[in-house]
């Protein structure tokens, strides 16, 4: 039986995102200078196996339901950088273009087993990570396709500083960029089908073949497993 939790963090919610939004040439009288793509950095992912002894739950380990006996914890992280180019209008405004845009990917997955856990109960945790590398594969991609829809935009904002207006906005975007990442990425319904196949590890369904069933139920015809 097993718990799997994924974790996204909201570029606006979570104090993990977004280093500081770049704001370049805050008043330029210069053609602004669009690059061709986003720059999309996907971090391998790292993955690791922690045991615990069902009776003192390290403080650390994720919740789990009642009876469940292990948790896979995957954590998707993206943190969207926007950059731009300003150019003052009037005295209280600026037309602002979107230069630059870099996306930092992150998936960080904890394998969480009891002390002496079965073979079985552990392959359905590792059918678990599957799942979640599956999706981060293409992960750059996606990124990738959605911050270019932000590449070349003008956007005017008007305030009695104009620096700070900028610094929002660009803020607002990057927030915008992860948030519609998230959504798009989700593997959530493909974990939980995995879990109605396997019932939680319960039945005797082999982990691999519950996997691949998963993943071709829920992935589009163009990337489901062969």
């Amino acid at each position: 039986m097993s718990l799997r939790r994924s974790i996204i963090f909201l570029g606006f919610l979570g104090v993990l995102f977004f280093g500081w939004l770049l704001w370049r040439n805050s008043v330029s009288s210069q053609q602004p200078k669009v690059t061709a793509a986003p720059t999309i950095v996907k971090q391998r992912a790292t993955v690791s196996t922690r045991t615990f002894d069902p009776d003192n739950l390290p403080a650390d380990m994720p919740p789990s339901i009642p009876g469940e006996l292990a948790v896979t914890d995957s954590n998707f992280i993206s943190d969207a950088r926007v950059g731009g180019d300003a150019l003052q209008v009037g005295a209280s405004g600026a037309m602002v273009t979107i230069t630059q845009i870099t996306v930092t990917l992150q998936l960080n997955i904890t394998i969480w087993v009891p002390i002496n856990a079965s073979q079985h109960v552990i392959e359905h945790e590792e059918g678990h990570r599957q799942i979640s590398e599956f999706f981060y594969q293409t992960a750059d991609k996606l990124a990738a396709q959605i911050a270019s829809s932000y590449m070349g935009k003008t956007i005017r904002v008007t305030g009695s500083d104009t620096h700070a207006e900028i610094t929002k906005l660009l803020q607002k975007l990057g927030a915008e960029i992860t948030d519609e990442y998230n959504k798009e990425l989700n593997p959530d319904p493909t974990q939980l089908r995995y879990d109605e196949i396997t019932d939680h590890s319960r039945n005797e369904v082999d982990s691999k073949d519950a996997v691949a069933q998963a993943l071709k139920e829920a992935a589009p015809a163009s990337t489901r497993p062969t």
